[in-house]
């Protein structure tokens, strides 16, 4: 796979398939360098197809303290 932006489904598809096939390459070595331009690319396509709202900053805070077994009343 030549490396290039990703522009459509059929491109991040392949740029998936090519990520996963180098995924397990020795540090330093050129695969493991492809891999890393290969992540940036997949990072950048997902972050304009694919965004992930912020969370509420209330429900994320009760969702933390809820997952810690924290109510109210432990913190007063």
């Amino acid at each position: 796979m030549e490396l290039k932006p990703i522009r459509t489904q059929k491109d991040y598809q392949a740029a998936l398939a090519e990520a996963e096939r180098l995924w397990d390459a020795p540090a330093k070595s050129p695969e493991a360098d492809r891999l890393g331009v290969l992540v940036m690319l997949i990072e950048d396509y997902e972050r304009q197809h694919y965004p992930i709202p912020d969370p509420d900053p209330v429900d994320f805070l009760i969702h933390v303290m809820e997952n810690r077994g924290l109510t109210l009343m432990a913190l007063g």
